[in-house]
């Protein structure tokens, strides 16, 4: 039962929200299908699929609200959930910033975020998947380990004022690492996107092999302020810390976009000046749905334009105290880029890093945005334009406002995978200066 018709999920939630005797009830009701395959030591071991579907309900009285989950969906347990709800919400204190659910919206064309050919992964193409990273792994002395998870599923809501808005989608991840046998190299690539046509677990394997071989025997260089050339799980890495740019905490001195003596840095010169930063749910890189969680309808927003903060996310409750209309986050992140490719800014490049990804990034300091972390599976020196060898891996303590001011060179952009955190981006590689490396790491 997975995957519901927009005109099936719609009439579960009438029901659902019929039902309800509060002054209020919203409900959500969202499924998923997914398959995966896993391997490691270039031997698959685990593969499978599961099913998922699930009902929320919120009822509310006043400002006191409570909610209640489920997974069956007959008559009779339609109605338990929805007095369950009932029954909490009753027993809840009041929430001085809850807000009444919104009426009817007006949203724009749906973005392509459904792929039927991702809808149509079958085991044979994960099989084929693994086969197509263990086998040229193992011809070139290397060990495989890694993961692909497919999966479509869909998201509905509703409302007692009358309000719904229904959204399907795809996502196909895949992410390998190789290491060589000797131990000393590890190389890593990956690749996601809603439609799986649009990706080649091959390639994306055959590069974190090559990142492996190259990666043998890492040398130790001194730490300090190089120039780097990041690729773009790397920039994302960074670029994504950055974008939680929410007006309340900005508002109330909690924000690196609060200033000193009050106010934000809204209409403020950030960063560089090429930095161009939005979302906008129908980008065909990275489709999103057309509204938010709450149902509020999405449009392509600037956040930092020109390198200056053009814009805020104002949740309903916030915008109300500032009487100012809400902006909801969007489901994307767009950074334009340039036309360089990697292996351009590495021939424009006397001497400096390269880094295939970050991992292990923490906080340092929230009011300057400043980071630590470590570089990982595949980190190398360059000198007068080339590769000249694999160095040892660095901790890092950097700021992604400090990096976008010290900006070089923009590269390509891709739809980049981090290490952590999802933010379904399509961000450039970058060159940048001066940036700090505070010590080294002996992991490969």
């Amino acid at each position: 039962m997975a995957i519901l018709s927009k005109e099936e999920a719609k009439r579960i939630l009438e029901k659902v929200v019929a039902l309800s005797k509060a002054d209020g009830c919203s409900a959500s009701l969202g499924g998923q299908d997914r398959g995966n395959i896993r391997y490691a030591r270039n031997t698959v071991n685990t593969s499978g699929e599961d099913s998922n579907t699930s009902l929320s309900v919120q009822c509310y009285y006043g400002k006191k609200s409570g909610a209640a989950s489920i997974n069956e969906f007959d008559d009779a347990s339609l109605e338990k959930v929805v007095r369950r709800a009932e029954e909490v919400a009753q027993l809840a204190p009041e929430n001085p910033e809850f807000m009444e659910p919104l009426g009817p919206q007006t949203y724009g064309p749906d973005s392509k975020t459904f792929s039927e050919s991702t809808a149509n992964i079958k085991p044979e193409y994960r099989a084929q998947v693994a086969a197509d990273s263990i086998n040229p792994a193992a011809s070139k002395d290397v060990t495989a380990a890694g993961y692909l998870e497919d999966s479509k599923g869909f998201f509905a809501i509703a409302n007692s004022k009358g309000l719904f808005a229904y959204n399907k989608s795809t996502g196909v991840d895949f992410t390998v690492t190789m290491r060589t046998n000797d131990g000393t190299g590890s190389g890593w690539a990956a690749a996601t996107h809603n439609d799986v046509s649009k990706i080649n677990p091959a390639i994306i394997s055959k590069r974190a092999i090559d990142k492996a071989v190259l990666s043998r025997e890492a040398k130790a260089i001194e730490p300090g302020k190089y120039t780097v050339v990041l690729e773009a799980s790397a920039s994302a890495d960074l670029v994504r810390l950055m974008l939680g740019m929410n007006a309340r905490t900005a508002d109330e001195g909690r924000s690196f976009l609060s200033k000193k003596g009050g106010g934000t840095k809204l209409g403020e010169k950030l960063v560089d000046e090429r930095v161009n930063i939005y979302t906008d749910p129908w980008n065909d890189d990275v489709p999103a749905a057309v509204w938010a969680g709450d149902g509020q309808s999405r449009k392509k927003v600037d956040i930092i334009k020109n390198g200056v903060v053009a814009n805020l996310f104002y949740d309903r409750y916030w915008a109300s105290q500032k009487n100012v209309a809400p902006l909801p986050f969007g489901g994307n992140t767009i950074m334009e880029g340039g036309t360089a490719s990697v292996e351009d800014m590495i021939k424009d490049t006397k001497k400096g890093i390269l880094v295939t990804r970050f991992w292990y990034i923490r906080p340092v300091d929230p009011q300057t945005l400043l980071y630590t972390g470590l570089t990982r599976d595949g980190t190398f020196y360059i000198e007068n334009g080339k590769i000249k060898h694999p160095i040892k891996n660095f901790r890092f303590n950097e700021s992604p406002i400090i990096m976008l001011n010290n900006l070089e060179t923009l590269g390509k952009q891709e739809r980049a995978v981090t290490s952590e955190g999802s933010p379904n981006a399509f961000i450039p590689s970058m060159k940048i200066r001066d940036f700090t490396f505070t010590s080294l790491s002996d992991a490969v």
